[in-house]
């Protein structure tokens, strides 16, 4: 159901020249969606940060009272050249929010629309720098996780999927895709049931699931050790986040090629189309609204893990 999509945006970004406008052209003949790129330049170059809105029936877009799912894939860059050719590890995070968007697209031009809109957003840059990082290499950026930010979370976004390559790791040893607790406002929530059920419908397999600590959700720049950026949405927004990452049994670079995997990318993809369908029904939930509450109550606001923290000027 999502193969097709997924090779298809792969094929199209394995590509020196790829850019925010060719994947903006994915979605010329479609009347329910909106399509933008901006290019934004930083101290080590520029890449095209690209927003999709595909319209809901009911979505904040027509006027509606829909809930908005967020999809943003999050990445370094698409391609690490002139020092790698080709696509490299950590695009498959940009790739599969496309290629989630573009099944959407097709799926409301042929009359199967979802409730709610459904806001994806991604950066596309194929020349990104690389950085040390352990225990195997990471793509770098052109800009800063401030910036990822700005453009890649948006206000209307009531819950946000965040897809990222973690395969630099050697946390999590299994290939495919794996999902992380529900953060929110600084707090590390328990697992969603409702994500849990999505994610074994769509794998066929029991749902694979990956840890994060304290560390994962603060924002770079603190000077702590980070599994890498799946969990950086968090500190721009208070609305649920939860990483979906693209996972491999063994520790691979970001800026290794050769190592995306379209089985892989499609599983995030039909995750993400599943997520969008109950959430904007209404149905499904990242998190439990009355124990977040109570949590609250007991132990008091965790924003601070959604700054620089005390001994850092907050941008």
């Amino acid at each position: 159901m999502s193969l097709k999509q997924a090779m298809n945006v792969l094929e199209l970004l394995d590509d020196p020249k790829a850019s925010g406008e060719m994947v903006v052209n994915l979605f010329k003949e479609h009347e329910f969606v909106t399509a933008t790129s901006e290019t934004v330049y930083g101290d080590q170059g520029s890449t095209d940060f690209v927003k999709i809105i595909i319209k809901g029936t009911n979505g904040k877009s027509v006027g509606g009272q829909a809930k908005t799912l967020g999809i943003v894939g999050r990445l370094g860059g698409i391609g690490a050249r002139p020092s790698r050719i080709g696509l490299v590890s950590d695009g498959d995070g940009a790739i599969s929010a496309i290629a989630t968007a573009v099944k959407l697209a097709d799926m409301s031009k042929k009359g199967d629309r979802l409730p709610g809109d459904v806001a994806v957003t991604t950066h596309i840059c194929p020349n990104a720098p690389t950085e040390p990082h352990e225990p195997v290499d990471f793509m770098g950026s052109p800009v800063d996780i401030l910036t990822m930010n700005q453009y890649e979370v948006l206000e209307e976004m009531d819950a946000i999927v965040s897809i990222d390559t973690t395969r630099g790791n050697q946390v999590i040893n299994h290939r495919g895709i794996a999902l992380s607790p529900t953060v929110k406002e600084g707090y590390i929530l328990k697992y969603s049931n409702d994500l849990l059920r999505i994610m074994s419908m769509t794998t066929g397999e029991l749902p694979v699931t990956f840890g994060i600590t304290t560390q994962d959700i603060t924002p770079y720049g603190n000077d702590v050790y980070h599994i890498n950026s799946i969990l950086q949405p968090a500190v721009a927004t208070d609305a649920p986040v939860v990483g979906v990452a693209i996972t491999a049994q063994s520790a691979v670079p970001g800026c290794g090629t050769g190592a995306s995997h379209e089985i892989d990318i499609a599983q995030a993809v039909r995750f993400s189309i599943e997520v969008a369908k109950e959430f904007t029904q209404g149905t499904t939930s990242f998190y439990d609204e009355e124990e977040f509450t109570h949590l609250l109550d007991l132990y008091g606001s965790m924003k601070i893990f959604q700054t620089l923290g005390k001994t850092k000027t907050n941008a």
